[in-house]
């Protein structure tokens, strides 16, 4: 930053406090990862003063002969990554791209089918108050007891509310969709499938996850998840897409513009592009593998120590812990992890007797760890610690004889964790792991 302290020193500190947290704990909610440093000069580039607001070869503004062949290059790229025949760089995030979707195909009050965001879908999917529900007919679907997708009734459900868009993606929810399941529903009641895979798109493209290309119709997904590219999305339409309908790709590229966005932010979508060609080695290929060789070890110690696991474990790179056999709330546990370092996030767990703003689950992932160059044995370690800190949890909540209510109140949960003994100790042994694997710089 060699500009920035002299023109804003205030903000300057306060991006080098937020780079120190980075690089002093554990980044595991599985939504966060580190881009190379290639990737944020592109995103830090020249290219943010441009307005580019339409299509290569169809701008409404002038000086756009370089603009043309950057945004051209990117689409390139994703299509030969995901293996697809069109692609739209220009969402801005993953909501617009999921609404984008949705108003090329849907009229006000059509019906759309997505996973319940209380078993681990997305807000996009059709949850209570997003705009997927208050211009169209939601109807969600939801897991079996066990928390496994239960695709006979997926199955039942389509044909009782005839939706015209079916999605099959998650927010929570570790285990491989079958995609060729999804798509026999929709083509029985005679809807597109939306493939929205914004978690494991960076899996896919390493080929270590099923990929829905031959399947869905559509597909979405953000880029800066397991993809490791900045803050954005793409669209995707498929060879059977087209086939479903030819002018499928022109109707999305018209829901983006002028349907719900201006002018794209072609420095992201250039940065994106710098992710995407690292995303094409045979060493992304190595990182992905890691991912999930990570998650699936962290998942067994965990279990070890009596946490249970939503479906018992994990395909992919996301951990859904439920706590309710741990008698504590999804928050405290969260803040605590964070006391000493480790970054997590609450989240609700199929059938979830708490409301979702005090979840009894805790959402993790192993992208961001995985990209620090940690392996299967710092996993164990974590899960040690992860252990370590709930157990002392549990023997001071129960001491003070506070009840789930109570631990709803902030202050409550404050009190609780203040009195742990085990966090300062376990916020150094997580410091010193956090130096020894510093943020990456480039791959």
């Amino acid at each position: 930053m060699k500009y920035l302290g002299k023109a804003d020193p205030q903000m300057e500190r306060l991006i080098k406090l937020e780079q120190k947290r980075q690089a002093e704990t554990l980044m595991m909610i599985p939504s966060e990862n580190i881009v190379s440093k290639a990737v944020e000069e592109a995103a830090g580039s020249c290219l943010g003063n441009k307005y580019a607001e339409g299509y290569p070869g169809r701008r409404y503004y002038q000086g756009q002969e370089i603009i043309d062949q950057v945004e051209t290059l990117v689409i390139e790229r994703a299509k030969k990554l995901f293996g697809v025949p069109a692609v739209n760089v220009q969402p801005h995030s993953g909501s617009p791209a999921n609404f984008a979707v949705y108003t090329a195909l849907l009229n006000p009050g059509d019906t759309l089918m997505g996973f319940s965001l209380k078993f681990g879908g997305h807000l996009t999917h059709g949850a209570d108050l997003n705009a997927s529900s208050r211009y169209f007919r939601s109807v969600p679907y939801e897991t079996d007891k066990n928390g496994y997708l239960d695709y006979d009734a997926i199955e039942k459900l389509a044909k009782k509310e005839k939706p015209k868009i079916i999605i099959a993606g998650f927010t929570a929810y570790s285990r491989i969709l079958d995609w060729k399941r999804f798509s026999q529903i929709a083509d029985e009641v005679g809807a597109y499938l939306l493939a929205d895979i914004s978690h494991v798109a960076g899996l896919i493209a390493a080929g270590v996850y099923p990929s829905p290309v031959p399947y869905a119709h559509i597909v979405t997904t953000t880029t800066h998840k397991t993809l490791r590219a900045p803050r954005g999305a793409m669209i995707m339409v498929t060879d059977i897409g087209l086939k479903k309908d030819p002018d499928l790709a022109k109707k999305i590229d018209k829901a983006i513009i002028p349907g719900i966005q201006g002018g794209p932010h072609m420095n992201t979508i250039a940065a994106i592009g710098v992710a995407l060609k690292e995303d094409s080695t045979k060493k992304f290929v190595k990182y992905a593998k890691q991912i999930i060789a990570n998650a699936k070890v962290l998942s067994e110690e965990l279990k070890k120590y009596g946490f249970y696991l939503s479906t018992g474990g994990t395909d992919s790179h996301l951990i859904l812990i439920d706590l309710r056999n741990k008698n504590l709330l999804g928050n405290t546990v969260a803040e605590a992890y964070e006391k000493a370092g480790i970054v997590t996030n609450r989240n609700s767990v199929p059938f979830d007797p708490n409301p979702p703003f005090y979840p009894s689950g805790l959402r993790l992932g192993t992208p961001g760890l995985t990209s620090r160059g940690m392996k299967e044995r710092e996993m164990k370690k974590i899960a040690v610690w992860m252990n370590q800190i709930v157990e002392e949890l549990m023997k001071i909540k129960e001491k003070k004889k506070y009840t789930m209510d109570e631990e709803k109140k902030k202050e409550v949960r404050k009190e609780i964790i203040s009195q742990s003994k085990i966090i300062p100790n376990i916020k150094k042994e997580v410091l010193a792991l956090c130096k020894k694997f510093h943020l990456k710089t480039s791959y």
